[in-house]
C-alpha cells in the first residue's frame, strides 16, 4: 500500500485534523468492505495489516477509543479480525457486545430465533451459492456467491416470508438479509459507545446499507466517510479499502501530534524577545513559537509552542540541501550582549531576531534579518486567536498582508515570491531566499497596522534596539559573582515589564507544564502584587529605579478603583484591570501533550494576605536607592498597614495559592508583619507620621507566628498553624527579620526544610497533597530562598554549591523557568519566569558582598 494522506481530498484533511483536536475522541468503522476488502469467501476477509496498525495505534492513545461495529456474529469477528484487546468489538449490526450476550436473550425470543433458523434453512436448502449465518440473536442469509437471479428469487421468499414475522428485526445489506429477534441498529450501537467512553466526537467509515444508520446519528463535530459508490448520508467519500487505511493512519499521526506534541524543544532553551511591551519566544532553531498581540497576555497568533505548527508559528532555517528533507541544525543561539536581540547561526547563515522600539503603542514590530551566503526556507502561519479563526493571505507587492482577523496585520517583505498554501481552513506562505554577503533581507512582522510601505532602515531600527538596552545596562551596578549571568537576569526582568503601564508580567507565557503531561498548567502573563514587587525590587538594588515607580504608579491606580486596600486582588492586567474567566482552549494540545491550555487564572479570586508585605518593602528598598519617599508611595504603605490590620488574622490561600480551603499561613502571617515592620522603619527614616496601632500590632503578629507557627514534634515552623506539614517560604521568618537568624528554632527550620524539600540541585515548595493530581518539579526561587538561609546561619559552602546548581540548569542563552525536575534534568512551568531571575540576582548578591 503506497497512498499517502496527500492523496486524499484536502477539505477531508482539513476535517480529520479538526476532529484529531477534540478531547475524547471515538473512531469506529465497519468491517467487512471498510476494514477487510470483500471477497468471494466470507470465511476469507482479513483486515489490511495497515488499518489494524492504525486502530492499534489509536487506541493506544489516552483519551482515544477504537471500535468495530459489523454484522457478523461478535465471536466470527474476533476470531476473522485477530484485532487487539484494545479495540471494541460489536457484531450483529450493534446487537452484540460481548460474547456472553447470547446467554441474556428472553425465553420468548429465544424460542423466536429457532424457528426463524428451521424456516430459513427450508427456504436455502438445494440453493447454490446460498449460505446461512447463524448469531446469537439472528439469522442472516448471504446470497453473494449465488447467480443473480436466484439470489434474488431467494431474498424475496425470505421477504415475504420470515421477514415478515411479528418480532422480527430486518437489517438488508449487499447481497445479504438478516432477521433478529432483538433491536440490531449500528446507530443504536454507536451512540451506546460514544455514551460508555463520554466522546467528544466520533468518526464512523462504513461501506454497507447497513451502515447508514450509524451516519444517521453523527452530528456537530463528528465526521461520517463512506466507502464506495452508493448513496449516502456521509458527508464524505473516499473509494477503497486502501484509503480507508490511509485515512485512519493520517487521523492516527494527527491525533498522536496534538496529544502529545512534535518533539517540543526543552522549555530552558526558548529564547525571549521583548520590547518592553510584548514578548515573543524563539525556538534553538530560530523558530518564532509563541507571541501574542496586541498585548502579552492577549490571544496568541503564534501558539506552535503549545499547539504545534498548525496553532501557528513563523520558520527561517537553511533550505536542506541534496534532497534533504531535514535542514541542518544550528551552530548555536545567543544574545548580542547586553540586548534583547538574539542571533541564530548556522554554516553561511545567520537569523536576527528583535522587537522594534518607538512604535505606537497598539503595534508590535517583529524583525527578523537574514544574511549570509546560503539559501533559506522561510514558512510564515499566522494563527491568531490560538488558531480559531480562519485565515487568508494575499501577496503584494510590498509583502504579505493576513486577512480574517481582527487585528490588522502584515508581513513587510519586498521582493520575497511568497507561495500561499491551504489546509482547509488556514492558509500558510512559504518562500525561498537567497541573501548574498553583505546584502541581508529584511521581514518585518506588523501586528496592529496594515501599512506595507517601507519603513525607517533596518539598521536605525537595531542600533534603536540596540542603545534602549545596553544604555540602560551601564546604569546597573552588577555583583562580581556570575556577572553575566545577573545582566541576562536583569534584562529578562526589564523585559517582563510593561513600559506603557507599569505592570510586571510574572512569566512570559501560560500552561508550560509543572509536569509532562499533567493538568498543572497555569497563566502566569499577567502581573501579581507580590511577584511584581519583588521584581522591582531586584532591580532596584541592581541600580535601576523606573521599573520601581511606574509598578507603584500602575499600583496606585489599581487602588484608586476600589472601596479599601483590603479588597486587592492577587493579580491583575498588565493593564491594571480585573481578569476574566479563567478558561480553557481545548483546541490546543498544550506543550509536549500536557492539557489543558489555560487562559486567565482563578487565584485572581483568591485572598492572599502575603502580597501587602513585599510592596513595603518595595517603597523600603526605593527610599533607600532614591534618599526619598515619594508622597504618593506613603499612601500606598498606609494603605498596605491598613489592609494588614483589618486582615491579618484570617486564613488564606498562601503564597502558592492553592485550590483548597484557606489556612492560616505562616508566610502570610510573616509578610503582615512585614508590611508593619518596614512603615514603621519608613515613618522613622524619613519623617513620615506612623499610625500608633501599627508598632503594637506589628508586636502582636510576631508573637503569634512564634507561639503558633512552630511545631515542636516537627521541630520547625510549619505550613500553617494548624497542620505539621513543611513549606520553603516558612525560611522566612528568619530571611525576614522576624526572627533572629541566630534563633535555634531558625536553624532547626533551615534543617528541616533542607531534609524534606531539598533534592539535589532543587528544593520543592512543599511535599503535601494541595488536592491536584500529579507531582511538580523544585523551584528555583526555593532554592535562592535556602541559599540565603545558608548564608545568614554560616554554611556557606553549602550555599555555593547550591547556588552553582542553579547556575547550572539556565538554557544556553541564560534563562530560567519556574521549576526544576533533578530526576528527568528537565526545566518545567512558564518560562523565562521573573520570581526565577530575582532570586539567581539576590544571591550572586548576596555571595559578592
Amino acid at each position: 500500500m503506497a497512498l499517502t494522506a496527500e492523496a486524499l481530498p484536502a477539505e477531508l484533511r482539513r476535517v480529520i485534523v479538526q476532529l484529531a483536536r477534540t478531547p475524547r475522541l471515538l473512531v469506529a468503522c465497519d468491517y467487512d468492505g471498510t476494514l477487510a476488502p470483500i471477497v468471494a469467501d466470507p470465511t476469507q476477509a482479513k483486515p489490511l495489516p495497515e488499518s489494524v496498525h492504525a486502530l492499534r495505534s489509536l487506541a493506544a492513545l489516552p483519551a482515544t477509543t477504537t471500535a468495530v461495529i459489523s454484522g457478523r456474529a461478535l465471536r466470527d469477528l474476533a476470531t476473522l479480525s485477530r484485532l487487539p484487546a484494545e479495540v471494541y468489538l460489536v457484531g450483529s449490526h450493534g446487537s452484540e457486545f460481548d460474547v456472553g450476550f447470547v446467554h441474556e436473550l428472553e425465553p420468548e425470543a429465544t424460542q423466536l430465533r429457532t424457528e426463524l433458523q428451521v424456516a430459513l434453512q427450508d427456504i436455502v436448502r438445494g440453493k447454490p451459492g446460498v449460505t446461512l449465518e447463524n448469531k446469537p440473536a439472528s439469522v442472516a442469509v448471504h446470497v453473494r456467491r449465488a447467480e443473480p437471479a436466484l439470489a434474488e428469487e431467494v431474498l424475496e421468499t425470505v421477504r415475504n416470508g420470515p421477514a415478515s414475522w411479528e418480532g422480527v428485526q430486518v437489517t438488508e445489506g449487499k447481497a445479504v438479509v438478516e432477521l433478529a429477534v432483538v433491536q440490531t441498529d449500528k446507530g443504536n450501537a454507536l451512540d451506546a459507545l460514544r455514551h460508555q467512553v463520554g466522546a467528544t466526537a466520533a468518526v464512523f467509515l462504513g461501506d454497507d446499507v447497513t451502515d447508514e444508520k450509524a451516519f444517521a446519528r453523527l452530528h456537530g463535530p463528528d465526521l461520517g466517510i463512506k466507502v464506495g459508490d452508493g448513496d449516502t448520508l456521509a458527508p464524505y467519500r473516499i473509494g477503497s479499502t486502501t484509503e480507508v487505511a490511509t485515512v485512519l493512519a493520517f487521523l492516527m499521526e494527527e491525533r498522536r501530534t496534538w496529544l502529545y506534541g512534535e518533539q517540543a524543544p526543552p522549555i530552558e532553551r526558548l529564547t525571549m524577545l521583548s520590547n518592553e511591551r510584548t514578548v515573543g519566544l524563539l525556538t534553538p532553531d530560530a523558530r518564532l513559537t509563541w507571541m501574542c498581540h496586541p498585548g502579552p497576555d492577549s490571544a496568541a497568533v503564534f501558539a506552535d509552542l503549545l499547539g504545534g505548527p498548525g496553532a501557528g508559528h513563523f520558520t527561517i532555517r537553511p533550505q536542506g540541501g541534496n534532497g534533504a528533507q531535514r535542514s541542518p541544525l544550528p551552530l548555536g543561539q545567543r544574545y548580542v550582549p547586553n540586548t534583547m536581540i538574539v542571533e541564530t547561526r548556522w554554516s553561511r547563515l545567520l537569523v536576527t531576531d528583535y522587537l522594534a522600539h518607538g512604535t505606537d503603542s497598539h503595534r508590535t514590530d517583529l524583525v527578523r534579518v537574514i544574511s549570509g551566503s546560503t539559501r533559506a526556507a522561510v514558512e510564515f502561519a499566522p494563527r491568531p486567536e490560538f488558531g480559531q479563526v480562519p485565515v487568508r493571505l494575499t501577496a503584494e507587492a510590498g509583502g504579505l498582508r493576513v486577512l480574517g482577523t481582527s487585528e490588522p496585520m502584515v508581513l513587510y517583505s519586498p521582493g520575497v515570491q511568497w507561495a500561499i498554501t491551504s489546509d482547509g481552513m488556514h492558509e500558510s506562505a512559504h518562500a525561498v531566499v537567497d541573501p548574498t554577503e553583505g546584502s541581508p533581507l529584511v521581514l518585518e512582522l506588523r501586528c496592529g497596522t496594515d501599512d506595507l510601505s517601507p519603513a525607517r532602515t533596518e539598521v536605525d531600527r537595531r542600533l534603536e534596539a540596540d542603545r534602549y538596552w545596553s544604555e540602560w545596562m551601564k546604569t546597573l551596578s552588577l555583583p562580581e559573582v556570575e556577572r553575566d549571568l545577573v545582566a541576562r537576569s536583569a534584562l529578562t526582568l526589564r523585559g517582563l515589564c510593561n513600559s506603557d503601564t507599569g505592570g510586571i508580567m510574572a512569566a512570559a507565557t501560560t500552561s508550560l507544564p509543572e509536569e509532562i503531561g499533567g493538568v498543572r498548567n497555569w497563566d502566569y502573563r499577567y502581573c501579581w502584587l507580590r511577584d511584581g514587587a519583588m521584581t522591582a525590587q531586584a532591580l532596584v538594588t541592581l541600580g535601576s529605579t523606573a521599573e520601581a515607580e511606574a509598578f507603584l504608579n500602575w499600583l496606585h491606580r489599581v487602588l484608586e478603583t476600589l472601596p479599601g486596600p483590603e479588597r486587592l486582588h492577587p493579580l491583575y492586567t498588565l493593564q491594571g484591570t480585573g481578569l476574566g474567566p479563567e478558561a480553557v482552549i481545548d483546541s490546543l494540545p498544550g506543550y509536549a501533550g500536557s492539557r489543558p491550555v489555560r487562559v486567565g487564572n482563578l487565584a485572581d479570586q483568591q485572598v492572599q494576605l502575603d502580597v501587602f508585605g513585599p510592596v513595603v518593602e518595595l517603597i523600603a528598598h526605593l527610599a533607600q536607592a532614591t534618599s526619598r519617599v515619594r508622597d504618593v508611595d506613603w499612601e500606598l504603605v498606609t494603605a498596605m498597614a491598613e489592609a494588614v490590620s483589618h486582615r491579618w488574622a484570617e486564613p488564606d490561600h498562601g503564597i502558592w495559592e492553592e485550590r483548597d480551603v484557606p489556612r492560616h499561613h505562616v508566610y502570610s502571617k510573616v509578610m503582615c508583619w512585614v508590611t508593619l515592620d518596614r512603615a514603621l522603619k519608613l515613618a522613622t527614616a524619613y519623617g513620615r507620621e506612623a499610625d500608633p496601632s501599627w508598632e503594637p500590632l506589628r508586636d502582636q503578629i510576631a508573637q503569634d507566628v512564634v507561639k503558633n507557627g512552630w511545631h515542636p514534634d516537627v521541630q520547625a515552623f510549619t505550613t500553617a498553624y494548624e497542620g505539621s506539614d513543611l513549606d520553603a517560604a516558612s525560611l522566612h521568618v528568619g530571611l525576614s527579620g522576624l526572627i533572629d537568624p541566630s534563633d535555634e528554632r531558625f536553624q532547626a527550620t533551615v534543617t528541616a526544610i533542607e531534609a524534606e524539600l531539598r533534592s539535589g540541585s532543587t528544593v520543592y515548595r512543599y511535599r503535601r497533597d494541595d488536592g491536584l493530581p500529579g507531582d511538580e518539579g523544585g523551584f528555583h526561587l526555593c532554592a535562592a530562598w535556602l541559599i540565603e538561609a545558608y548564608l545568614m546561619i554560616g554554611r556557606r559552602t553549602e550555599a555555593e554549591e547550591l547556588f552553582q546548581q542553579i547556575v547550572d540548569t539556565a538554557g544556553p542563552t541564560g534563562l530560567l523557568s519556574e521549576e526544576y525536575d533533578p530526576i528527568a534534568e528537565r526545566s518545567l512551568g512558564n518560562h523565562p519566569q521573573a520570581y526565577s531571575h530575582l532570586g539567581l540576582i539576590r544571591c550572586a548578591q548576596l555571595l559578592s558582598a
